[in-house]
């Protein structure tokens, strides 16, 4: 609809975690429902090339598209609420854009000028706004989140980039700046202190906001939003609240559209747009508010002590229990409690379903094994991740193949049995950073399979971030013995799903389907999991009245 892209810069300030990106991708979203075109991009100020090789605990998950880029988590979120396109151009760090800089210069690009920030870092940083545009045809509205926090040093050449690029356009910029009021239950008061000194920083800068969102626990009064209006010289109705959410986080886009933020936004762009079609989503939060029963599911994982690092997993077992209109009581299971069966009874057995996600690493792997086998023989609904089908297998291979040695070669390089091996192109790998099997890969689906059952397609794309695979030396002899393979890679030999005969629900897939999952349209396996841990339910709850009578 507009003749040039508009570019919305939202910023935040106070504190960190406050939401941005949730934030980013509720305004995409209404935006997309008003019948405009989004493109989303985030900016990350740290100096690593991208999150690939960070901890999960520090960075939480790594995101990853269809084009193979190792990402922020909040690209997670633009997925899940929008249908922007999601690739590489959607997230830049420091480190890459300190890097493309480095090397041009490396190259005599800058015909020996001094490299400096400014203006070198800037017009690469104002090059990745460009770049974010182009990724679909006539983009109405580019959304550009900044990382950390106002104030912080390495957010101050993004910043600058802004403030340039707002100075060229200035009718075609927004910023929204999100920052905190607090309320003080000792003093029974809201303070706006800390909101106003945030936005003193980002007006030092040379950036003045439009539009301050206040994260607070509950609706700001008016003499409140009055005070900030007239401490921080934006209009009183551009002062909106985001406050705490009741039930879930999809509720913010419908809480920010009851205070006219998408309206105001198109009116500041003069963007010719359409009513917001609300309805879909209203309905998916009305089945969230009145659940009709209840699911209780075991992840059993390394990262657990941070939810950050599988929220695409939370994520899309929440979907899938919207589909089937219940609730969800997920509970977070270390690998590392559990030593023995017992273990695996005391703290999975009493779960409608077990999930074992994706991870890196030896610690917590004889925890998943008897996890797995748990399962396996109780016939509990049981889902492997990437990593998570490996345990499927090694457990298998030991307990009913008898290769009582059999293990990944991840864990032990040099067992007998190597059921999970290193991809060849992977042996001579030094640099870890990006060097993985990455981004979207075809899988073709076995006839006749709780796989084709859940995708009722032949073939689908699912993205990938795995050094190890199957190893096909051992599938005629698992395939005797009940573990089939039922989705291989298109056009080769590697293993993408396998799934256990004479039990209601097993399945470990190499890929990870959770990044493809949205609150309205749940991914097809989590989707058939949760449905399997229904059905575990209710026979267990038949057994157990059976039992009492």
């Amino acid at each position: 609809m507009a003749s040039q892209p508009k570019y919305i810069f939202i910023t935040g300030g106070v504190i960190s975690s406050l939401g941005k990106g949730l934030t980013s991708a509720s305004i995409a979203m209404l935006l997309e429902r008003r019948g405009l075109k989004i493109a989303l991009l985030k900016f990350d100020p740290y100096l690593n090339v991208d999150p690939g090789t960070m901890n999960p605990f520090q960075h939480g998950e790594v995101y990853v598209t269809d084009d193979g880029a190792e990402t922020d988590l909040d690209l997670g979120h633009y997925f899940r609420y929008t249908n922007s396109p999601i690739c590489r151009l959607s997230n830049a760090t420091a480190g890459q854009i300190y890097e493309t800089v480095i090397k041009k210069e490396r190259k005599g690009d800058y015909l020996g000028k001094t490299i400096q920030v400014i203006p070198h870092i800037t017009d690469e940083i104002k090059q990745r706004i460009l770049n974010a545009s182009m990724q679909q045809t006539h983009t109405d509205v580019v959304i550009v989140e900044i990382g950390g926090t106002v104030g912080d040093i390495e957010s101050l050449p993004f910043l600058e980039a802004i403030r340039q690029f707002q100075q060229e356009r200035p009718r075609d910029c927004i910023i929204i700046h999100l920052t905190y009021v607090p309320y003080l239950k000792a003093a029974g008061e809201i303070k706006t202190k800390p909101s106003q000194h945030s936005v003193q920083i980002l007006r030092q800068i040379g950036l003045i906001p439009n539009f301050i969102l206040c994260r607070c626990e509950k609706k700001l009064p008016e003499e409140i939003k009055d005070k900030i209006s007239l401490f921080c010289s934006v209009a009183k109705e551009n002062v909106i609240d985001e406050v705490d959410v009741e039930f879930t986080i999809y509720e913010v886009p419908i809480y920010l559209h009851e205070q006219g933020l998408d309206s105001k936004i198109c009116q500041y762009f003069q963007l010719p747009c359409e009513k917001a079609l609300l309805n879909e989503w209203q309905t998916m939060l009305e089945k969230i508010k009145n659940p009709k029963g209840k699911v209780t599911i075991a992840i059993v994982g390394k990262y657990l002590q941070l939810q950050d690092a599988y929220i695409s997993v939370f994520e899309a077992l929440k979907h899938a229990s919207i589909f089937h209109n219940v609730s969800i009581d997920i509970k977070s299971i270390d690998a590392d409690k559990i030593a023995n069966e017992s273990d695996v009874e005391k703290l999975v057995g009493h779960s409608d379903g077990c999930l074992v996600p994706g991870g890196f690493g030896e610690r917590g792997w004889m925890g998943k094994i008897l996890t797995a086998k748990y399962c396996r023989e109780k016939k509990i609904p049981f889902f492997g991740l990437c990593l998570g089908m490996q345990v499927m297998c090694v457990e298998f291979a030991r307990h009913v193949l008898g290769l009582k040695e059999a293990n990944s070669t991840e864990m032990d390089p040099n067992t007998a049995h190597p059921i999970i091996s290193l991809l060849s192109e992977q042996r001579d790998v030094k640099n870890l950073g990006g060097t993985m099997r990455l981004g979207a890969h075809r899988c073709v689906i076995k006839d006749r399979t709780k796989a084709k059952e859940a995708y009722k397609m032949a073939v689908v794309s699912e993205r990938h971030r795995h050094r190890f695979e199957f190893n096909n030396a051992y599938k005629q002899m698992c395939e005797k013995k009940g573990l089939i393979h039922s989705g291989i890679l298109e056009n080769d030999e590697l293993c993408e799903i396998i799934e256990l005969e004479n039990h209601p629900w097993m399945v470990g897939v190499q890929f990870h389907p959770e990044f493809k999952s949205k609150p309205i349209d749940p991914h097809p396996l989590f989707r058939e999991f949760i449905g399997a841990c229904l059905f575990h339910s209710k026979k267990r709850k038949d057994l157990l009245l059976k039992q009492e009578v």
